[in-house]
């Protein structure tokens, strides 16, 4: 990208601060208008509550913001070709949006878009798809070239089908193939493709591979998302409550996300969660036990009540077995008896004992709760190198 490309694309960033969403869900009611077959690559429940196009609309400023020196988004681009790779995105896509998106501009901002300026975000455009393509191409050559691993859909058959909480179940799935699985580092997660009768397409949704890799099989433990006044209740997510039983067959995706256990530290670790954020670091939990029993790990967990606590009894049997694990359970509401506390998680309260020299902190939950005990670490003292944060949001990565 030369300068004048550069002035160009920068020169859009008052609009894109001001309009920037009504020009994302234009492109999306225009692409999916065009080519329907798209719709079975993205979450319809995010593009209904607009999720998806303000998180786009965000992406599309930081670029045009940073067009100067897109390094720096390198830890966002990462996140990102991890989640495409998880649902299939692939190189053949990025024209077909590139078409849809560069009309979009033209179409939204009318005669305030020349032809000089279609072009540079063309130019930008392509740039920036090219780094996706060679990022998720590394990804995609990684899943399938690992022992056990593969490209695109699998068929799984559900094993078994646990009831963890009043809102969380599990699911244990083996290749149908009878085939091996490939490791996954804890954290990460996999992508569920079912189909959705009341849309009439697949829908793909991402949860966190809940135990240790090794296993034999995967487990994805779903949150059952109730939706709210203003939003429906979780199709995918009810679809997998409801309607899908032990023998099922459904598709899933390799293991991908840049959220995972660091195993290459020796330090003490801190797993902070809050609802089904705790989904990640039951893995990150067991696999510690299993291969490092030699770290420290403190477990604090948040969530409302008794009837939505899930791994209780699990939990309980770890720190029981491995005394390097120390447990700091919560619940904001009901009776509660110890280990649980009543009241909300205060860090500060247990810092004697979540401070550690060099310790690694490991947080999943909503964004409200990550960021007051984000800010909390900080307030404490703690770098931001040693903590490690996913957003889960309404079932988090997935709902």
């Amino acid at each position: 990208m030369d300068a004048r490309v550069r002035e160009l694309v920068k020169a859009t960033i008052p609009v894109l601060r001001e309009h920037g969403v009504v020009l994302t869900t234009y492109f999306y009611q225009r692409m999916f208008r065009h080519n329907p077959e798209l719709n079975h690559l993205f979450n319809r429940s995010h593009s209904e509550t607009g999720k998806q196009p303000t998180a786009l609309a965000l992406s599309v400023l930081a670029y045009a913001e940073n067009i100067d020196d897109p390094s720096v988004l390198a830890p966002v681009i990462n996140l990102i070709a991890n989640k495409h790779a998880s649902i299939g995105i692939r190189a053949e896509h990025y024209p077909i949006v590139g078409k849809h998106l560069l009309a979009s501009i033209r179409e939204v901002l009318g005669e305030a878009a020349s032809d000089e300026l279609i072009n540079a975000w063309g130019v930008a455009y392509g740039a920036l798809a090219d780094v996706f393509i060679e990022a998720e191409g590394k990804l995609y050559t990684d899943a399938c070239t690992r022992d056990g691993g593969w490209s695109g859909w699998r068929s799984f058959r559900i094993v078994d089908k646990v009831r963890e909480s009043a809102e969380i179940t599990s699911f244990h799935l083996a290749p149908s193939d009878g085939g091996p699985l490939p490791e996954y580092r804890a954290g990460q997660y996999t992508c569920v493709r079912v189909f959705v009768p009341e849309l009439g397409v697949m829908q793909p949704r991402q949860y966190t591979l809940s135990d240790a890799p090794g296993q034999g099989h995967f487990r994805i433990s779903v949150k059952r998302d109730a939706g709210t006044v203003s939003t429906p209740p979780g199709r995918v997510s009810t679809r997998l409550h409801d309607a899908h039983q032990v023998g099922d067959l459904i598709d899933l995706a390799p293991p991908f996300g840049d959220f995972h256990l660091d195993e290459a530290c020796s330090t003490p670790v801190v797993l902070i969660s809050g609802g089904v954020g705790i989904t990640p670091m039951i893995s990150m939990l067991d696999r510690l036990v299993a291969a490092a029993p030699s770290r420290p790990v403190q477990f604090v967990h948040a969530c409302r009540n008794a009837a939505v606590f899930a791994f209780g009894a699990h939990l309980a049997k770890v720190a029981e077995r491995n005394p390097q694990v120390r447990l700091h359970l919560f619940h904001d509401e009901g009776a509660v008896s110890a280990p649980v506390q009543a009241g909300r998680v205060d860090l500060r309260a247990l810092a004697g004992e979540v401070l550690a020299e060099g310790a690694d902190y490991y947080l999943c939950g909503p964004v409200g709760f990550l960021e007051a005990q984000i800010a909390t670490l900080h307030e404490l003292g703690v770098e931001s190198a040693r903590i490690h944060a996913e957003v889960f949001d309404t079932g988090g990565i997935a709902t």
